[in-house]
């Protein structure tokens, strides 16, 4: 410290330290650089994670009912709005607040196997809004969730942002709203379509955010015209809505407009995602990549590779004695299945091959991870080909005519590996996409009826449905990443009696890892082509879709007394109606590919 006995020099001096320190202040205002629009829209994003851990901070520290729900529907109000931010920028975080209140099992292999009890908004609501409310589970949830949201907060970094990941983000929520937003799964007290509102709100915001980014300013008009009367669309009650509707106009609308916007942004992507991004369809046989659901490199599925994949299907010579194909067990009059409880020489129901292709996973129980590692187990089970991939490859090269077209098609002719994957391309084209729902979906046709349309929309509300079977490939692949195919614990019985039943013996994925909180869990099949491919469930114990309603109507087998701890599937009656069975049903049969 330097001390100035004169008080004048003392005077000069702290004048011209102020002064100094003035103009510092005032030359760096000047320098600060505008906010562009990624650090608005990081700082918009932080404020909105501020302010849902305040909520959740109050919620912990309350002891009333009314105030506690109050909080969390401003949290959840809030979460909804950043939903398409967050799900894009931290998914799994995004998963990790929105995950239902099941236990989660993850299972790399026999020694990494991980049982983690569920938190987050949805176990939140479950508790909160539940008859037999327990304070103290509630305020433990809500200090974990608020623990979460500052560990977002903490590492959030929008510094990687570009154009692209923009476009990117309103994607996703668009197809997200339409395909898992509007159905409740998402949502234990049904209030769906009010959060679908805020993310719609949030996506209006966006736009004008990034507003200067578009050439053509009656585009981004039409979006904000489009988006509004989504969310007009969306004001009603939750068993009422017209889903068909909404995905059918909006959905289509807005995925148009998205591809327009790549156009006018002049966008480039640097990858491909699940859904292809020349697509304004979602049911169409040019909605999915292909290579996203494969281990392999598919890089186009030739008529050529099809037809040599098609032929090695019906070859029996593949398996030990000349007896079995792949088509033994999976009839193309059959829609692919073979018709039975259970197939020959295994112990499960011969699932249906259409669409198997966009799952991430194989088998009931989900052991194999892509179609070409499904033939290994195939060929070699001492129960159906009993023999191994040198035979099939030693068989291939025999036949002359497999010999030179393996030379046309393959580099390297014929390997245990092209020989798999030319029977896995044959599978990847069974996803035609041209039943009566998807032409008229795509407006190709007008001619669902009153009681169809009503079915997609008790599909899609009421009955759940559409909670573990996802439009539109309507199986367990979770929209919009479709990383996952999800497994479920419905409670399957042993026979069709209601009054004396039993669970099925067949512990499903528990026999895999042998996890005990696995037993009895199933791979989500797809419904399309249901019609076609009785009987059902893994035991092919319903032979009717009327029976099949029925069990899921009782509440699966919790509601046939089986008291099942881990059901994932609500246990509550479903209370549809005869003519609600009807409609569901109808719009079922509506999902009958023209394969032939």
């Amino acid at each position: 410290m330097i001390y100035l006995k004169e008080k004048g020099a003392y005077v000069f001096i702290s004048l011209f330290l102020s002064l100094l320190v003035c103009g510092c202040n005032s030359e760096s205002k000047k320098t600060q650089p505008i906010e562009n629009e990624f650090q608005i829209l990081e700082k918009n994003y932080l404020n909105s994670l501020n302010t849902i851990k305040t909520q959740l901070d109050s919620m912990a520290m309350s002891s009333n009912k009314n105030d506690i729900e109050s909080l969390y529907l401003k949290a959840r109000k809030e979460f909804k709005w950043i939903e398409p931010i967050l799900a894009f920028v931290d998914s799994e975080n995004y998963k990790f607040l929105n995950q239902p209140n099941i236990l989660k099992i993850e299972e790399e292999d026999l020694t990494d196997v991980k049982i983690l009890d569920p938190t987050g908004f949805q176990v939140l609501e479950e508790h909160i809004f539940s008859d037999d409310f327990n304070i103290q589970t509630v305020t433990k949830h809500a200090k974990l969730t608020s623990n979460r949201i500052n560990f977002i907060k903490n590492n959030t970094n929008f510094n990687f942002l570009k154009n692209h990941h923009i476009l990117w983000m309103l994607r996703d929520q668009i197809i997200r709203t339409s395909l898992t937003g509007i159905t409740g799964f998402d949502s234990p007290t049904e209030n769906s379509l009010e959060e679908a509102q805020y993310s719609y709100k949030s996506l209006i915001a966006i736009l004008e955010l990034f507003k200067n980014q578009f050439s053509d300013e009656s585009l981004l008009s039409e979006w904000k015209t489009e988006l509004n009367t989504s969310i007009s669309n969306l004001k009603s009650d939750f068993v009422s809505f017209n889903r068909y509707h909404f995905t059918k106009t909006h959905t289509t609308n807005a995925l148009s407009l998205w591809k327009q916007t790549v156009t006018d942004w002049k966008i480039t992507f640097p990858f491909k995602k699940a859904i292809n991004y020349e697509t304004a369809s979602l049911f169409s046989d040019k909605t999915f990549n292909m290579n996203y659901f494969s281990n392999e490199k598919v890089d186009s599925i030739s008529q050529e590779k099809v037809e040599l994949g098609e032929m090695l299907f019906y070859e029996k010579a593949l398996s030990k004695n000349n007896s079995i194909s792949c088509a033994t067990c999976h009839q193309a009059e059959k829609y692919f299945t073979d018709g039975k409880k259970i197939s020959t020489g295994v112990t499960r129901n011969s699932p249906t091959l259409l669409y198997a292709a966009l799952q991430q996973s194989f088998f009931y129980d989900n052991r194999a991870g892509s179609l070409e590692g499904q033939i290994v187990e195939v060929v070699n089970n001492a129960n159906e080909f009993h023999t191994d991939l040198k035979h099939l490859e030693t068989t291939v090269k025999s036949n002359k005519t497999y010999t030179n077209a393996f030379s046309k098609l393959y580099n390297e002719g014929i390997t245990q590996d092209n020989v798999r994957n030319a029977i896995a391309t044959y599978i990847r084209s069974l996803t035609p996409f041209n039943s009566k729902f998807d032409k008229n979906m795509n407006g190709l046709e007008n001619t669902l009826t009153t009681s169809e349309i009503n079915g997609y929309n008790i599909f899609n509300g009421k009955g759940k449905c559409a909670t573990c079977h996802f439009p539109p490939l309507f199986n367990g692949t979770v929209p919009v990443a479709y990383k996952e195919s999800e497994m479920e614990l419905i409670g399957v019985p042993k026979t069709n009696d209601t009054i004396h039943a039993e669970i099925n013996d067949d512990l499903g994925r528990y026999m895999v890892f042998k996890t005990t909180q696995r037993k009895h869990f199933f791979k989500t099949p797809t419904v399309r082509n249901i019609e076609k491919t009785a009987p059902y469930m893994h035991n092919g114990v319903f032979n009717t879709l009327e029976e099949v309603i029925d069990f899921y109507n009782r509440g699966g087998g919790n509601g046939l007394g089986f008291n099942l701890e881990l059901q994932t599937l609500p246990e509550d009656k479903l209370n549809l109606s005869k003519q609600e069975v009807t409609d569901l049903i109808a719009f079922m049969k509506t999902l009958t590919d023209s394969i032939y």
